[in-house]
């Protein structure tokens, strides 16, 4: 048996996740979190065969939350089941050290053989989440887009500023004061040669970065 973690902070959705996996006959749900704390607490107190994880409950930025459980528990599969296209965040999930990224509009069809397969040490992507990796790792850092360049919690800041959100707002959702916003958004322009949001914008309508909900609880 596949005795799986769901950390996701949304009640409805965790029970939705449950009732797929029910049928499985080889997948047991045997906790749930609803956000990065409790999972790790979790984690440190069981045996898991795999972890079901969110990227955007409330707490820690979600790359840097598979880190911490990446580096307590290395062996541990970490399957990412995101609201966010796989295009803005798969790449960066995976070199943190997820093995599986699965957008929420496919869990109902694709969930019970995206967790046989992380569990069973595979990687579940898609082809264009795999080209994409695979071209960021021959290209190397330095040949590499401007947003790549952006570390984890940069990028996040970048993603809700070309979404409409002020620093005020940054701060407050982020639990950040405004100075240290506008410091990430000043570094942020600084590494992509930009000077102001509009260029941003401009910059991730391009690149097709610009997601339907925001990358935050």
């Amino acid at each position: 048996m596949i005795r799986i973690l769901i950390a996701d902070d949304h009640d409805i959705l965790r029970a939705g996740l449950k009732h797929i996996l029910s049928d499985s006959g080889d997948i047991i749900v045997g906790g749930e979190a609803s956000n990065g704390a409790d999972a790790l607490t979790l984690l440190r107190n069981g045996h898991w065969d795999a972890i079901v994880l969110d990227l955007t409950m409330p707490g820690r930025n979600g790359i840097e939350l598979i880190k911490q459980i990446k580096t307590e528990f290395p062996a541990l599969p970490i399957l990412i089941l995101s609201m966010h296209k796989e295009d803005i965040y798969a790449v960066r999930a995976l070199k943190a050290g997820a093995v599986g990224y699965l957008c929420k509009d496919n869990a109902e069809s694709m969930l019970v053989s995206a967790i046989r397969k992380v569990a069973s040490g595979g990687l579940f992507i898609n082809q264009s989440v795999a080209e994409s990796f695979t071209r960021n790792a021959l290209q190397g850092h330095n040949t590499q887009l401007p947003h790549n360049s952006l570390t984890d919690r940069n990028y996040q800041i970048f993603l809700m500023l070309v979404q409409g959100m002020g620093v005020s707002e940054i701060g407050r959702r982020l639990n950040l004061s405004v100075k240290t916003v506008s410091t990430h958004k000043a570094n942020i322009m600084a590494k992509m040669g930009l000077n102001n949001t509009a260029e941003m914008v401009r910059y991730a309508i391009q690149h097709d970065l610009i997601d339907d909900d925001p990358p935050v609880p």
